[in-house]
């Protein structure tokens, strides 16, 4: 099966003019998107389709592929089809131009997961959300049955929770799609439908024609580009820096700070004695913040792919009670501990190391990285503390929040401490 990943780059824009060639670490912005989806080995070539002769120069200069098409196609698979006709393949994968921090690995799920159905037409991409980010009518929705096949995509919150038990799953669209070359070549005389005229979904035109959408589900989506603001928050991101629309007044609002173990709470390191118990090394000042939050009235739950008699005794120390130990599916945690508080993503932080905590980060609206946490995990956080884990890297965003909070006499006063000294256990 011939592959061919096509990326749409558009140099108009009325939020931001020229976008694909907007500066980003030294390379113009389609050359990151072109590099990453470069490296799937599925395909036999990528291709830029755009329709202004300086990306076309620009893709050229990095020792890309560019086609120069209409500027008059009505919809992004209408300039596919354009492309098709010079490029044949068996399976075309659309990645718009926009999405310098495109994930890989989403993009190879999604075209094994179309190799392996070829009854399938057309595959994409979804991710959890929260029940309120659900109610927003520019977040598309979407219903899979069993099988992972698209049941309908909406603006509106779907599935409706009749009877509120928390327990409902949503999921977001992320557009983007792979097309089998008999869709694409059926496309133009499929009708438009009154759904797709409803919910303005050009998908609901493939759905009501009879074809099959299936619908990979992945742990995040990645932050694209729109505005001037959302580029700054990119370049942060990629440079491994904090995010700039950060501002320390929202942090007063945070009701749950979730946490990982080790490599946060611990420095990563594991010892045996010689009965075989696992030892770690902790850090007297986070068990501190984690006091120091509880007092102000913030709840501290913990996370942990380990489970281990060391780990709940630290945890019974602590006085924590809520925990997931042993957890293979952190967003799934994150969610189950978000509900026993009755705090929603907005009022909640994940605190994380490593490749393992990304579904968590992705389930509240705080994802925070220590400082040794890799580059790759430091990108999908809103905060990068300057401690590593094991080191106050804790001690160090409890502070901030107290700070937020109007409460750093905790910490910082004799009073203040005094109060709540006696519930407090390094």
């Amino acid at each position: 099966m011939r592959c061919i990943a096509v990326i749409p780059a558009r140099f108009g824009s009325s939020r931001l003019p020229g976008k694909p060639l907007a500066d980003i670490l030294g390379k113009p912005m389609i050359q990151h998107v072109y590099e990453r989806v470069k490296t799937l080995e599925e395909l036999a070539d990528v291709v830029v389709a755009t329709d202004d002769e300086r990306i076309v120069a620009a893709v050229n200069a990095f020792g890309g592929k560019a086609v120069l098409t209409s500027p008059d196609h009505p919809s992004g698979t209408d300039r596919l089809r354009e492309v098709m006709q010079h490029h044949p393949a068996d399976l075309y994968l659309n990645v718009q131009g926009d999405e310098p921090l495109v994930n890989p690995a989403h993009l190879r799920s999604l075209l094994q997961a179309m190799m392996g159905a070829p009854q399938v037409q057309v595959g994409t991409l979804c991710h959890p959300i929260s029940a309120s980010e659900a109610e927003n009518p520019n977040t598309v929705k979407v219903v899979r049955n069993r099988a992972g096949d698209a049941l309908y995509f909406s603006r509106a919150r779907i599935p409706f929770e009749r009877e509120s038990t928390g327990k409902t799953r949503y999921f977001k669209h992320i557009g983007v799609y792979a097309y089998r070359a008999e869709l694409l070549a059926a496309f133009p005389e499929l009708p438009a439908s009154e759904l797709e005229r409803a919910e303005m979904l050009e998908q609901l035109r493939i759905m009501d024609a009879g074809w099959q959408i299936r619908v990979i589900e992945v742990d995040h989506a990645a932050t694209g580009v729109d505005t001037p603001a959302c580029l700054e928050r990119v370049r942060a991101l990629m440079a491994g820096l904090p995010d700039p629309a950060l501002k320390a007044g929202s942090l007063a609002d945070l009701k749950l700070v979730i946490t990982d173990i080790d490599g946060v709470l611990t420095d990563g390191g594991i010892w045996y004695d010689d009965s075989g118990e696992c030892l770690k090394r902790f850090h007297v000042r986070d068990g501190m913040g984690i006091k120091m939050l509880q007092e102000a009235g913030v709840n501290v739950a913990v996370i942990s792919g380990r489970d281990s008699a060391t780990l709940r005794r630290r945890l019974a120390d602590l006085g924590i009670t809520v925990f997931h130990l042993g957890a293979k599916d952190k967003a799934a945690a994150c969610q189950d501990i978000m509900a026993q508080y009755g705090v929603g993503r907005e009022a909640t932080a994940m605190i994380g190391d490593d490749s393992i905590d990304l579904p968590g980060f992705a389930a509240c609206d705080w994802p925070v990285a220590v400082g040794d946490a890799a580059d790759y995990v430091k990108r999908h956080a809103r905060i990068v503390l300057a401690k590593p884990g094991g080191h106050g890297a804790f001690r160090e965003f409890s502070d901030s929040v107290l700070n937020a909070q109007n409460r750093s006499a905790i910490y910082d006063s004799v009073a203040g401490y005094a109060q709540a000294m006696s519930r407090m256990t390094q």
